[in-house]
């Protein structure tokens, strides 16, 4: 039997409905938890809302998690340039690991025996969720209420909300609802379902799918130039301020977005096994990405590099499974960390019209040697060692072809 159930709570309708029926069905005390992860919406009007819905004051929990979401999940993937299937900078997929492990903590603290969150039962979202609750309790009851429910349709949302007298937005009256299903944070904002259910779909002039960047042709037609530095791997700094990691990627995202930069239309593979179309705005990652690959570029051994990129796909597909919390998730931030312990350094970028420019990079651990790479005359190659190394990496080769 629950007695107590910790909700990760919006305050938006879907959520509003879950709390009412959380409390009818099961006949438990609900606890809400509000993240702000820097979605762009004010999150205090959460607390009114549940209020409304008999919540006490004392269960009711809005955190701001904005510098803990940059600098212990964000930072960390870009710490290994991780794209889910070579485009997707896994903007939700990152944040749902941070609410899983607060609900948690919240349902430690106050004595729930169980949580709850509002994903489908068709998305990846209710996998991330889950595999974060079970990976840092594993006792814990989850209750999924999508998967349970009879509420399978958008009227019976509405007739459930007027029964019992949830507040309807007026932008959901009458069936009038936003053109796609969003999910914003500091890093992105995804675009989902709708119109873009149709994988023919053009969406590119879509006003409503541009709240973070330009298109590149309204974008400015002067350039803009900054540099970017980094100290072991992470962003600290623009243009020589120094600057707080959620700090930093909010003004990354608005010199990026000023650009046209971030914006992708991908149609992705689910981990429940079905293709998902979404338009992902990611402007400050595309930077900070383009700017940290070019750090590692004059920093990193060649076969250090290497072998990041080869693990890559796989620590970036992790994420999106929801495999944050896992062992092999942990053994490779500590490979990957190792690697940045020199990814210290300046980077110049150049911003225009959709596009990020390397100009230069510069670092005290630099592995460059322009000695050895010159044109001109030098003293510290022998070209003649070429023709043994040559040789014996052909050597199997011409054994092979032998007559």
């Amino acid at each position: 039997m629950v007695k107590k159930v910790v909700l990760a709570y919006s305050g938006g309708l879907d959520t509003s409905i879950i709390l009412r029926w959380l409390q009818d069905t099961y006949g438990c005390e609900v606890v809400t938890f509000t993240a702000d992860i820097g979605q762009g919406e004010e999150v205090e009007p959460a607390r009114a809302k549940a209020e409304l819905m008999g919540v006490k004051k004392e269960h009711i929990f809005i955190d701001d998690l904005r510098e803990e979401f940059v600098r212990d999940y964000v930072f960390p993937m870009f710490r290994a340039n991780a794209l889910y299937e070579g485009v997707y900078l896994l903007g939700t997929s990152i944040a749902r690991p941070l609410i899983a492990k607060r609900q948690i903590e919240i349902a430690e603290q106050v004595g729930a025996d169980a949580v709850s969150h509002g994903a489908t039962g068709k998305g990846n979202d209710q996998v991330r969720f889950e595999l974060g609750y079970y990976g840092l309790k594993p006792d814990i009851k989850v209750i999924a209420p999508w998967r349970e429910w009879d509420l399978n349709s958008r009227t019976k949302l509405m007739e459930y909300a007027k029964l019992h007298q949830i507040p309807i937005p007026k932008d959901k009256e009458g069936g009038d609802e936003p053109p796609y299903s969003m999910d914003a944070n500091l890093l992105h904002i995804s675009y989902e379902g709708k119109a873009l259910e149709n994988p023919w779909e053009d969406a590119d002039n879509d006003p409503s799918t541009y709240r973070l960047t330009v298109k590149p042709e309204d974008a400015p037609d002067t350039p803009e130039i900054i540099e970017v530095e980094f100290e072991k791997g992470d962003a600290v700094a623009i243009n020589g301020e120094k600057m707080s990691p959620a700090t930093l990627l909010e003004k990354l995202n608005k010199l990026g977005g000023k650009h046209g930069i971030g914006r992708i239309d991908l149609l992705e593979n689910r981990f429940v096994g079905m293709k998902s179309r979404g338009i992902y705005e990611t402007p400050g990652g595309t930077v900070l990405l383009d700017a940290h690959r070019a750090m590692e570029s004059i920093t990193l051994d060649r076969e250090a590099m290497h072998l990041k990129d080869e693990l890559m796909p796989r620590y970036a597909k992790l994420i999106y499974n929801g495999f944050w919390f896992s062992p092999e998730r942990q053994m490779l931030q500590a490979l990957i960390d190792k690697s940045q312990e020199k990814v210290t350094g300046k980077v110049r970028l150049k911003l225009y019209k959709g596009q990020v420019y390397t100009l230069g990079r510069q670092s005290p651990y630099s592995l460059y040697s322009e000695a050895h790479v010159t044109f001109e005359a030098d003293e510290v190659y022998n070209q003649k060692d070429a023709e043994g190394f040559i040789k014996l990496n052909a050597l199997r080769l011409r054994l092979a072809h032998r007559d």
